[in-house]
């Protein structure tokens, strides 16, 4: 059974603001592999996390985070 998961739209948003991996985790205090771990959709940023990001970058938490369906369902 899939369950939902957390995807993000984080590269997108980030390369519109024309920031580097680097250059978004030192405005919110983390690592370049936290941003890439985030954006490859390999970690779940804490919810702390997830808040700095969209304020760094300008944006609802909710349009840069959302959940997708389960493979094979509507």
């Amino acid at each position: 059974m899939h369950e939902e998961r957390l995807a993000n739209r984080l590269k997108i948003l980030r390369a519109e603001k024309d920031l580097t991996q680097n250059a978004l985790a030192d405005l919110i205090g983390t690592t370049r592999k936290s941003i890439n771990a985030i954006e490859m959709e390999r970690m779940v940023p804490s919810t702390l996390l997830a808040l700095k990001l969209a304020r760094a970058l300008d944006t609802p938490v909710e349009q840069l985070f959302f959940l997708t369906k389960p493979h094979g369902r509507a």
